[in-house]
């Protein structure tokens, strides 16, 4: 009797929340597909996918690997020691692991464990959550075998033979908020008859979004605009005080329910981030989006624009949204025509059931 062989699979790479969590959506999807599979995560160390990772049930190593500043600095001089380094330790890994593929996500670690793999002629996928690759997935994109985007028009970037668009995954629990405005409201402790904006910077927060809302707080008091309002982990405290008297703000350092908050917003303010612009697109609602400034090569305001060029967000530069998002959310409010035609055309760019076709495609691609 042949023995059954259990199907393994390295899923590599992370650094923030919008790697980790695409990563964590298709291990899941895949779990969900091959009962038995084993699923090892490979990351860099002191990064968040070395603690969202485990929490999620699934085993990860860590390398030394950090990536070029952009400025001269003396953690430079570091890299191609953590380099090398971070490359013989991802042959060991794949060695031992004998992984049946290799999956990268984005960030520091699925370089050098992308690049093993595709020397050992392991097949190998990468996924791009950005309208602009980061610089380790288009260093990759002539090895690996195929390459899932979330964007069209990709080819101008990748070999067009081997794209395939998926859309981004994003947590299922997160974007289910059919039927649940009532009680989203009424968790919120909220007023049905006056109109919500949910505010969102990030897990860290967003400074030039934090404060602008502050600046802007008289004006919704004054037009009866109620707040759920995510400062992120960095300004929780200067914000809860500066915030304190205003009866229609509800603050949080960390939103944890998030499908009751984008079920209570009737538009959201947000920086577009890649996994953000995902669950919006995913919820249809209208959006105001501020692209952070300080991410690598702007991939935000390029993400946002994909949304804008469909006339399916408003897009607020950071250094304008000081003087000018009060009067933006107020207009969008005051615009029924408007949300509507935004949320239309959101939906047609959201993409269903992605980290299920991400599985499906890796499943296939397997020897």
């Amino acid at each position: 009797m042949q023995q059954y062989k259990k199907i393994k699979i390295i899923i590599s790479g992370g650094g923030t929340g919008g790697h980790v969590f695409p990563a964590i959506a298709i291990a899941q999807a895949l779990s969900k597909k091959i009962k038995d599979a084993e699923i090892l995560f490979v990351g860099a160390l002191g990064k968040l996918e070395m603690e969202k990772v485990p929490a999620a049930g699934y085993k990860i190593i860590g390398l030394n690997i950090s990536g070029l500043q952009r400025r001269l600095t003396y953690k430079n001089l570091s890299f191609p020691f953590k380099l090398i380094s971070s490359l013989l330790k991802a042959k060991k890994i794949i060695k031992n692991f004998k992984p049946d593929i290799v999956v990268g996500v984005g960030g520091y670690a699925s370089g050098p464990v992308l690049r093993i793999a595709t020397k050992m002629g392991i097949p190998t996928i990468i996924q791009e959550q950005n309208s602009y690759p980061g610089i380790t997935n288009k260093i990759l994109a002539h090895k690996v075998d195929k390459i899932c985007v979330a964007y069209k028009d990709m080819e101008k970037f990748f070999p067009k033979s081997k794209i395939y668009l998926t859309g981004n995954p994003v947590r299922e629990e997160v974007i289910d908020t059919a039927g649940k405005k009532d009680n989203a409201l009424q968790f919120f402790n909220l007023n049905p008859e006056q109109k919500t904006v949910l505010i969102i910077g990030g897990s860290l927060g967003a400074r030039t979004i934090n404060e602008s809302v502050i600046k802007h707080l008289p004006l919704f008091s004054e037009h009866k605009i109620q707040l759920i309002w995510q400062t992120g982990k960095t300004y929780y405290g200067q914000v809860f005080q500066l915030a304190l008297h205003h009866k229609n703000v509800r603050i949080f350092e960390f939103i944890t329910q998030m499908d009751l908050a984008y079920a209570a917003a009737d538009i959201i303010v947000s920086r577009a981030g890649a996994i953000a612009v995902s669950e919006i697109s995913a919820i249809k609602k209208p959006a105001i989006l501020i692209p952070s400034p300080f991410v690598a090569e702007d991939h935000q305001t390029k993400n946002a624009m994909a949304l804008v060029n469909y006339n399916a967000a408003i897009l607020l530069p950071d250094k304008e949204s000081g003087e000018k998002l009060g009067d933006t959310i107020i207009d969008l409010l005051n615009d029924d025509e408007k949300q509507k035609k935004l949320s239309k055309n959101i939906s047609e760019l959201a993409f269903e059931n992605a980290a299920d076709n991400i599985a499906t495609l890796i499943i296939n691609t397997i020897k």
